[in-house]
């Protein structure tokens, strides 16, 4: 009996303390941790806006833009999408009101996209040079010709079936594709009749800046490249630099803010500092020197080192703020309308 007595006590006890610690699991009190709101870090970056940039793929493949991103998405607290492709194709993204920002380097193209209404503060940032690339042991003989001079050369000889001799394009619409129609203009031949339709030994790749080296490398081809995507794939190319020189390889890399009705004006204002931040100095520094590590030598010569000689129009403002939010014409139409309904 006394030792069911003890049995039954040491039950209880231990029931109690069960209880005791069941109770304390799920009717504790929530600590303030719990009860807080989010933290203003969370907030914050909820509130960060976005712009999206549409780009040339041979200012994209150089690495310039992922260099440059996370210093000013850190200034703004802003996250910047940047999408890539020809500059035909970035423009036809801006005008359907896809992007906030343009940034290319096809000048003719440019300055229609901005006599038709469809941007604000175009602004020159940066240069670098076209050059005419292909195999080391120059089959088609264009080492050191002017452009026009090499282009006529290579139609000749790729026509007459020469050996070794094939011609990759960007055939894109892209500004390297733009540059390199002028050049044949500049040659006396029409492109779409004399070039496009020549033969098999003018490929059109359809393709970006690096892809169209990569496979004019493959097929141990010349091609038409800017210099500073080139060498970013120089290490894995066989083709080499044969002309680098003439004015028609002047190539200028050029942004604006993209405008459209619909645009909220606070996505205008920050991609007017998008624009700005590329025009500043400490900006414009870090471009002369990007590439200088790598290569050897810059990937483009920002305004502020040199402002290159060029058609007119081709070269914009690289001084001036950015702080236009409507075109000329729209902002002139809104003031004679707001004058004609307070008189």
């Amino acid at each position: 009996m006394r030792g069911s007595l003890k049995l039954s006590t040491i039950l209880l006890v231990f029931f109690l303390v069960a209880m005791g610690v069941f109770s304390g699991c799920t009717s504790q009190p929530a600590t303030p941790a719990e009860t807080t709101a989010a933290p203003a870090a969370t907030t914050a970056a909820a509130e960060k806006s976005t712009l999206v940039i549409a780009t040339t793929t041979s200012l994209y493949d150089t690495g310039l833009l992922n260099y440059l991103e996370p210093i000013f998405e850190e200034k703004y607290n802003v996250d910047l999408k940047i999408t890539s492709q020809g500059t035909g194709k970035a423009i036809e993204l801006a005008k359907a009101g896809d992007a906030d920002i343009l940034l290319v380097h096809s000048p003719s193209q440019e300055l229609a996209f901005m006599k038709d209404g469809f941007g604000l503060n175009r602004r020159s940032f940066a240069s670098n040079y076209f050059e005419i690339v292909g195999p080391a042991n120059d089959p088609a003989g264009i080492r050191d010709m002017a452009p026009e001079a090499a282009f006529t050369t290579l139609i000749v000889k790729g026509t007459n079936g020469t050996a070794g001799v094939a011609f990759v394009s960007r055939g894109d619409k892209s500004g390297t594709h733009t540059a390199e129609q002028n050049i044949w203009k500049s040659a006396g031949y029409n492109y779409s009749a004399n070039v496009q339709k020549s033969g098999a030994w003018y490929i059109e790749a359809g393709k970006g800046m690096g892809e169209t080296l990569q496979m004019a490398s493959e097929k141990n081809a010349y091609a038409l490249t800017d210099e500073g995507t080139y060498l970013a794939y120089k290490t894995n190319l066989s083709v080499v630099p044969l002309v680098a020189s003439g004015k028609s390889l002047l190539n200028i890399y050029s942004v604006m803010t993209v405008y459209n009705d619909k645009q909220p004006i606070e996505k205008i204002q920050m991609a007017n500092n998008f624009v700005n931040f590329l025009i500043a100095d400490d900006t414009q520094t870090k471009i002369a020197d990007f590439g200088k590590d790598k290569y050897g030598k810059s990937l483009f010569t920002p305004m502020s080192v040199s402002v290159p000689e060029a058609p007119a129009g081709w070269v914009g403002d690289h001084t001036t703020q950015a702080t236009d939010v409507k075109p000329a014409a729209t902002a002139a139409a809104t003031t004679a309308a707001a004058a004609a309904t307070t008189t």
